[in-house]
């Protein structure tokens, strides 16, 4: 099937690291804002009670979740971490895909900072969350959580949307194109040498058959000459 757009190893490690790195600063930033100007647990209405702020400290996961095994998630993190950085260097050419793993690796890393920097100590650090929509669970558990927490969950959504659409991480969709073997040249080199053994044998078959046609005239007159010879002795 077609390809998508493909790009070069570096051009695709340096697309997931620029995303990465943008989503990483936009996130330290938004929650160091929030941090300076917000009250713990007081809420600050900016759209009604549809979007507020309110600044929480969240030892869980994403949207509070999971709040009693920090270690579990910082663990998790640093592979999802490791595994996106060895995916843009060894496989990923397609440009949706650094795109989507850009994004994905900077939400990570943004939570992952906070697990490793912030209060109460490295690798349990409360993660900063000052994002709250109440609606968002139909109310029965308002959502708290930041913007590394959008693009973490809008990644994944996008990684499973590439995955159902076909889209690998070459650049192809489907099964892409089947890789020659190693034994095809072999086998064609085979043929080829074979072909040339049969022509060689055409070119001299000829030459074998004349050689006996051009002798036969020179026995018969050796054979006159000695009959000759004996009849005038």
């Amino acid at each position: 099937m077609k390809g998508l757009t493909r790009l070069s190893a570096s051009a695709a490690g340096i697309t997931i690291a620029v995303l990465a790195i943008v989503v990483l600063a936009a996130d330290q930033l938004s929650k160091q804002l929030a941090v300076s100007r917000l009250t713990e647990f007081e809420s600050v209405p900016v759209i009604g009670e549809a979007l507020q702020w309110r600044l929480v400290y969240n030892p869980g996961a994403a949207f509070s979740l999971g709040e009693s095994v920090t270690w579990v998630f910082t663990i998790a993190l640093g592979l999802v971490a490791c595994a996106i950085v060895v995916l843009a260097i060894t496989r990923v050419r397609s440009r949706s895909w650094a795109i989507v793993l850009g994004l994905l690796l900077g939400g990570v890393l943004g939570n992952l900072t906070d697990r490793l920097v912030r209060d109460p100590g490295f690798g349990v650090g409360h993660v900063v969350d000052f994002i709250l929509t109440p609606w968002m669970w139909f109310w029965t558990n308002p959502a708290i959580y930041n913007v590394a927490d959008m693009f973490i969950v809008c990644g994944m959504i996008a990684v499973a949307v590439l995955v159902l659409v076909g889209v690998n991480f070459d650049g192809t969709r489907g099964d892409g194109p089947k890789p020659e073997t190693k034994d095809e040249p072999a086998a064609d080199e085979t043929e080829s040498a074979e072909g040339s053994a049969h022509e060689a044998d055409d070119e001299d078959a000829p030459e074998t058959d004349e050689a006996p046609a051009a002798e036969a005239p020179l026995r018969r007159d050796l054979s006159r000459r000695t009959r000759k010879s004996l009849a005038d002795d």
